[in-house]
């Protein structure tokens, strides 16, 4: 688990009745090997292929990428309605992407 992550945890003060979704939670944003073998065979082809399969390529790496992020996003959305008002708020700050105005 990274820094970030224990971090979080810690900042949430989660509950013992919590602590089921937050290991889904972190089991689903956990980087996928999957995705990233596939990105890496993407990246090694592309210079191999002709214009309309590497666009075909791209095209299905990205569309694999949509089905991945709604599936994480649904993880993120089911963990978020477990916290309690405070918890979402810090939640809200902690993973808020470094360099963005939390006033916007």
């Amino acid at each position: 688990m990274s820094a970030e992550l224990i971090r979080l945890h810690d900042d949430l003060k989660l509950s013992d009745s919590q602590e089921a979704a937050w290991r889904d939670y972190t089991t689903a944003i956990a980087p996928d090997p999957q995705q990233q073998a596939r990105h890496r065979a993407t990246t090694e082809l592309l210079p191999l292929v002709p214009t309309p399969r590497r666009l075909a390529l791209i095209e299905a790496t990205m569309a694999q990428d949509a089905v991945d992020f709604r599936r994480q996003g649904a993880a993120v959305n089911a963990f978020y309605r477990q916290l309690t008002p405070a918890q979402q708020k810090t939640f809200d700050q902690d993973t808020l992407p470094q360099g963005s105005d939390p006033s916007l």
